[in-house]
């Protein structure tokens, strides 16, 4: 795999590290360290990185924001690809935004608001990258990301593939991709609104947040997914959970979907805690919660 980096390494204008931490790229303030960390410069960059990936059959995933995502310890034998450099968003004719998936989510929906455009307002306090949202179809207060995607730009083996909406697998919390293709932004359809209505429901939706959400301490967001019909925290609570600490790993006190590190925590704490809460819930209420975070590494 050696030489596959070094041939990535050769042809890249963005930026590397080798045997980067990943606790310096995650929310979380944990995670081993990546072989090779690329922040290509572009999409053309992006492009051609993968390209080498795929063809030196090296292992690789890509980072946003670092939100909804857990490296375990061991770190990862591969490249992590970030997409931090994909930041532009593009007004076009029709009521169209074209986003790039390093966009962060609140910069997306200031956007939005400054050409009075509605429709992403939910995405304001959801921490992280567009792409992110993407890939995962993040939604708050009734919306959802990809139910606004007019069509949808992939990377897989180095080449751009796009889609039209109809043509997407997805559904609450997930979106079907093939084995090693990365989201590198979109184009979303959105409606003609009022910009002080906009800004008013993000100022609404941004104090619910503050309220409900703010922990005080590193997490990745929600933790696990809801069940059909369940809230994820209601389930924990019910299981005594509120407080519980693995290491330096604990239920937040204010949000019990929300696993924070109270400092020195490793991915093992929040893995084991995890383990423990699953345990738990199955035990008290017949339910078995499954993570919301993506979880990639070894041990």
């Amino acid at each position: 795999m050696t030489g596959g980096l070094e041939t990535v390494l050769a042809g890249l204008r963005g930026d590397a590290k080798r045997n980067e931490p990943m606790a310096r790229h995650s929310s979380l303030k944990v995670g081993g360290p990546v072989d090779l960390y690329l922040e290509p410069a572009d999409l053309i960059d992006l492009q051609n990185a993968l390209a080498v990936l795929h063809k030196e059959k090296i292992p690789y995933f890509a980072v946003g924001g670092g939100y909804n995502l857990l490296v375990r310890d061991g770190g990862f034998r591969g490249c992590a690809v970030s997409l931090k450099r994909l930041d532009e968003v593009t007004p076009l004719p029709g009521l169209r935004l074209e986003v790039g998936a390093g966009v962060i989510n609140g910069r997306l929906c200031k956007v939005a608001a400054e050409h009075s455009l509605t429709g992403v307002e939910f995405l304001v306090g959801i921490p992280g990258s567009f792409g992110g949202a993407l890939t995962m179809n993040a939604g708050a207060h009734g919306g959802e990301t990809l139910k606004r995607v007019e069509s949808l730009v992939t990377v897989r083996g180095g080449k751009v593939l796009s889609r039209v909406r109809d043509d997407l697998d997805f559904g609450y919390r997930y979106l079907t991709l093939q084995p090693g293709e990365v989201v590198v932004g979109a184009t979303l359809q959105l409606e003609q609104g009022e910009r002080s209505s906009i800004e008013k429901t993000m100022a609404d939706f941004l104090a619910h947040r503050g309220g409900a959400q703010m922990v005080g301490f590193p997490n990745a967001g929600s933790f696990f997914k809801n069940p059909p019909g369940q809230q994820a925290w209601q389930l924990i609570d019910l299981a005594g959970l509120r407080g519980c600490q693995v290491g330096g790993a604990q239920v937040s006190e204010v949000h019990t979907n929300f696993l924070v590190n109270r400092g020195g925590a490793s991915a093992g704490d929040f893995l084991k805690l995890a383990a423990l809460i699953k345990e738990k819930v199955l035990a008290q209420s017949g339910i078995e919660l499954q993570e919301e975070v993506r979880i990639v590494g070894e041990d």
